[in-house]
């Protein structure tokens, strides 16, 4: 567990780390430069890098928070990887279930994953637990009709990287949608046109928009300030089943 810089959340928990590169999002991965770093550094965690790991002692983490938090789960990594066992995942899901007073949001480029292991009746949704896909590009946006065939209670999109338009988005049953660019040292641009397009499509349909950053060699110079104000809307917190 760790406080995080991430705008829309405010704290990471990693029952699993490490990835891999499925598409074109996943180009210049801040999680696989952040492994390799704390590897460096020692960390036993992060012993191999950014290879794939289970970490079992980190389901008896949330049992510890004593206030009520929003969770990013996985952040350095995909809870929906293809060799992270779906009994390991029923796990995580236990005690995001156990555990209502905190809202868990995790986020897959495994759409397929997800929706597959939902079909089978292998999750079990609660009120507190928040499903997200990565939506980049045009080319990855079947992953938001995987999404909305879940029985996820709250459902959104991640669109970053944003690295083309994507217009015409299919925004039924998806509660809410971030927006950021690219950071980095070789950041792929991000339009204005194409943010104001996302924002404009959420206004319509009544979905949350946040607006999390311009992106950059500096993002804290470039900030996330759009027309002159910030959009930083969060979906309902549901309180009870």
């Amino acid at each position: 567990m760790a406080q995080s810089s991430i705008e829309w959340t405010e704290m990471t928990w990693n029952p699993t780390t490490g990835c891999d590169k499925i598409s074109a999002g996943c180009k210049f991965c801040y999680a696989e430069v952040m492994a390799k770093r704390l590897k460096a550094m020692g960390v036993e965690k992060y012993a191999n890098g950014f290879e794939l790991a289970i970490h079992e002692d980190e389901l008896q983490t949330p049992y510890t928070w004593k206030k009520s938090k929003m969770v990013f789960v996985n952040s350095m990594s995909d809870l929906f990887h293809k060799d992270v066992p779906v009994e390991f995942i029923q796990k995580v899901f236990r005690v995001m279930k156990e555990n209502p007073q905190h809202v868990f949001q995790i986020l897959t480029k495994r759409a397929d994953v997800l929706l597959y292991y939902d079909k089978e009746g292998l999750l079990d949704w609660t009120h507190n637990i928040w499903m997200g896909v990565s939506v980049e590009s045009e080319k990855v946006m079947k992953r938001i009709d995987l999404l909305r065939q879940t029985n996820a209670r709250v459902k959104f999109l991640s669109c970053e990287p944003l690295i083309s338009p994507l217009p015409n988005l299919n925004l039924k049953g998806i509660d809410w949608v971030i927006v950021g660019g690219e950071s980095g040292r070789t950041p792929r641009p991000m339009k204005k046109e194409w943010v104001m397009d996302i924002k404009e499509q959420c206004k319509k349909k009544d979905v949350a928009f946040f607006f999390k950053q311009w992106g950059g060699t500096n993002k804290k110079k470039t900030g996330n300030l759009l027309n002159g104000r910030k959009y930083l809307e969060m979906p309902e917190i549901i309180e009870t089943e």
